[in-house]
């Protein structure tokens, strides 16, 4: 069975934080396995599925630079951290009936074998849940950046980034009462209303290859479902 998707293979982008749930960090087994099962019934229906995880349950470079470590340590710190995650993510997939597979930006050991672009496609194509870990393998770049590019590599349809909020809006909704949320945006209104969408470098990637950036709440029931039916309420489309 398949589902009526407006985008049929998809980069979803998760924060770290995702997996910490109630914790203040590290991870929380019910919310890991509650990501999960929002994946499972869209991948069930033929949805293809690629992730990206952050590192921000575990670490953030920030952290490192205000205490004078090298920035440079500090984003392969993150890096590993993403690995950690996706390893993670991997066992929480595979012990709730979904297949999936790590990829890293190099090997680590036998855990983690090294980016191959023909079996990540083959494996999404075969209904695989891929994750890919270690951010781009160079320091200075996101994991909003790893999204991006990924998702032109496995030819994806869409950057799904998963936040706590429904898209985006002229200013912080938890701020401002009036704020108001963008159905569409262009990558030119994004630009000149200064959004942060995604840091630079994912954002210019995206913008150039013409791939679709949806921002939502991965938190909130079916929302991610509508997203890829292409239901313009349930988040912000910029394209």
């Amino acid at each position: 069975m398949s589902g009526n998707f407006v985008y049929n293979r998809v980069l979803l982008k998760l924060s770290g934080e995702t997996l910490k749930g109630k914790f203040d960090h590290g991870y929380d087994a019910d919310a890991v396995r509650s990501a999960v099962q929002r994946i499972k019934p869209l991948v069930d229906q033929g949805l293809e599925i690629a992730i990206v995880v952050g590192a921000g349950n575990i670490w953030r470079g920030v952290m490192g630079a205000n205490t004078g470590m090298d920035p440079v340590t500090c984003d392969y710190m993150g890096m590993l951290g993403t690995m950690m995650n996706a390893l993670c993510l991997k066992e929480f997939c595979n012990n709730n009936g979904l297949e999936a597979e790590v990829y890293g930006s190099t090997a680590f050991g036998t855990a983690i074998p090294a980016f191959d672009r023909s079996k990540a496609m083959r494996d999404l194509a075969a209904g695989k849940v891929v994750i890919f870990a270690g951010g781009t393998g160079s320091p200075f770049f996101t994991t909003d950046t790893t999204a991006a590019l990924r998702a032109l590599e496995t030819q994806c349809d869409a950057v799904l980034k998963a936040t706590k909020v429904d898209g985006i809006y002229t200013a912080d909704p938890f701020k401002d009462p009036n704020a108001v949320r963008f159905k569409v945006l262009t990558y030119e209104e994004a630009l000149s209303r200064q959004l942060k969408v995604m840091d630079a470098a994912a954002f210019s990637l995206c913008r150039e290859h013409d791939l679709p950036i949806v921002v939502f709440n991965f938190f909130e029931a079916g929302s991610l479902e509508r997203v890829v039916m292409g239901d313009t309420s349930a988040g912000t489309v910029v394209r």
